[in-house]
């Protein structure tokens, strides 16, 4: 029961923010143009936990900045930038399945074949992770279309 209440809430948020919300382009950046809201993306995979960046460590890719904790960090992002940008531009991973771009969490995330994939809030996060192949192939799928709006 408690699932099906998360489930219609998050619904219910992401509907309400689809018209509140219109994002141009791939990519979920600030203002300034920094991703994940200024968490480091390799953290994700190093430290096993989002950590927040600096603006001491920055790299940018595919026109988003993108913040680091440390100077190794960065490198290893430069190095090999596609192996830690979170899918679907760093907009929430269940969102790009229902077919929307909607705003993150740094701190709820999933990490799949070596993929970072990032969720509006921990209750979408629940949802997310009821069918994560099956939100995947979805996602990948709407993902060409989306990234064009």
């Amino acid at each position: 029961m408690k699932l099906i209440a998360i489930f219609r809430n998050a619904l219910a948020a992401l509907a309400a923010m689809s018209t509140a919300l219109a994002f141009a382009g791939a990519m979920n950046v600030d203002k300034s143009g920094v991703a994940i809201k200024g968490y480091d993306p390799v953290s994700y995979f190093v430290d096993g936990k989002p950590m927040q960046g600096s603006e001491k460590f920055t790299a940018t890719h595919e026109g988003a900045t993108y913040q680091f904790s440390s100077e190794k960090n960065r490198n290893a992002f430069i190095a090999q930038p596609a192996k830690f940008v979170p899918q679907y531009g760093g907009f929430c991973a269940y969102g790009a399945a229902k077919g929307g771009k909607f705003e993150i969490d740094p701190a709820a995330y999933t990490v799949v074949d070596d993929k970072l994939y990032l969720n509006k809030n921990k209750d979408v996060q629940k949802l997310w992770t009821a069918d994560v192949p099956g939100f995947i192939s979805t996602a990948d799928r709407n993902w060409a279309q989306l990234s064009k709006n």
